[in-house]
């Protein structure tokens, strides 16, 4: 649980006033990376003994799993039995991203559960929007839905959600002045602080470009296609008819642009695997959950640079996520080009086919 050791110092620096971005713990030497907002969230962690934190985590974390396979069964319209419900939780352990955030005592559960719990409440709903601003506050990631939700029409939501984030800034100023101008004016953009881009962990785009060029530093070769994809998966995302693949398709672009995203960020694989049963589409779901169980980008070379010197054969298996994500989406659009005039449900402004990520099923 080292991303643990790291949100527990954090809290530390927030209670003993020391510097919150110049430390580093664990024998990794990992740095805090998060808005100061964060560190005031993890000042209870503080009071806690180490292996009761621990435990904690490890529970609070398994119950976030069950809550996030809740919240995308409502993505997906379903409403599972407790049983069923249990299963899911239990089958959704073995996928590689859940299994890692669990062993790094990381938070990707809290601020899925967190996002999707606000972007599948019902219309009208109070405050709507609010939660999402919060997540987006804590891990800055999140704060790309505040695009969704503004591209797919729902312009007071997305005000919330920006108002929201803001004041999760302005309470991180108003708490930790020192450490809020350090993030927000030079340690935001120090991306190396967060990690190698180069290594199989990131399983981004930056990641993706980096072996295949053999370059750690892909500079325009990643930022240029980064943009693209940017601009396309968030124009499928507008036009989706349904708003459970509209939430997929941002969440993963999401996770193809950012400069790292760890394979433990991918717990989106969840509702992903709850929307294609749902809709009937087994054997890609199959085939999902076959990439998210598999480890391949831990069965190539990974030790010391040789992440870097992976032959071409061995980039899909180092790249899987991002592969299989892409390839998805592209098959999706091809679909919503060839197929206008398919049943369709209203749920937003704007329409497209309701058949998801090139399904078989035609």
């Amino acid at each position: 649980m080292a991303d643990l050791l790291v949100y527990r110092a954090e809290g530390a620096a927030v209670v003993h006033g020391t510097d919150l971005y110049g430390f580093t713990v664990t024998r990794w030497g990992l740095p805090a990376t998060y808005p100061p907002f964060a560190a005031i969230l993890f000042v209870p962690a503080v009071g806690l003994p180490l292996p009761v934190l621990k435990a904690v985590f490890l529970a609070g974390n398994v119950l976030l799993l069950a809550g996030l396979v809740a919240l995308s069964a409502r993505l997906a319209s379903r409403s599972p039995a407790p049983a069923a419900l249990c299963a899911a939780t239990a089958a959704a352990l073995w996928l590689e991203p859940v299994f890692q955030t669990l062993l790094f005592g990381q938070i990707n559960l809290a601020v899925a559960c967190l996002a999707l719990w606000d972007l599948t409440r019902p219309p009208g709903a109070r405050a709507r929007g609010l939660a999402l601003g919060v997540a987006a506050g804590i891990k800055l990631t999140p704060a790309v839905f505040v695009v969704h939700l503004f591209l797919r029409g729902r312009r007071r939501e997305a005000a919330t959600a920006a108002a929201a984030f803001a004041c999760t800034v302005l309470a991180g100023f108003l708490l930790l002045p020192v450490a809020s101008a350090d993030f927000w004016t030079r340690r935001l953009y120090e991306t190396g602080r967060v990690g190698k881009g180069w290594i199989v962990d990131n399983q981004s785009l930056q990641g993706l470009v980096a072996r295949v060029l053999h370059d750690p530093a892909p500079g325009p070769a990643w930022v240029v296609p980064a943009a693209l994809v940017a601009v396309a998966g968030l124009a499928l995302a507008a036009r989706a008819r349904r708003e459970s693949h509209a939430v997929l398709l941002t969440a993963f672009t999401a996770l193809l642009i950012c400069p790292i995203s760890w394979t433990h960020h991918w717990v989106w694989c969840v509702p992903l695997l709850a929307v294609l049963w749902a809709e009937g589409h087994t054997r890609t779901a199959a085939l999902v959950a076959l990439v998210f169980t598999a480890r391949t980008m831990w069965l190539v070379p990974h030790q010391g640079d040789l992440d870097l010197e992976l032959p071409y054969w061995q980039q899909p298996l180092a790249a899987a996520y991002p592969a299989l994500v892409l390839g998805l989406s592209v098959a999706y659009d091809s679909m919503i080009n060839r197929r206008p005039t398919l049943s369709t449900e209203q749920t937003g402004n704007t329409a497209c086919p309701s058949r998801p990520f090139g399904s078989a099923r035609r």
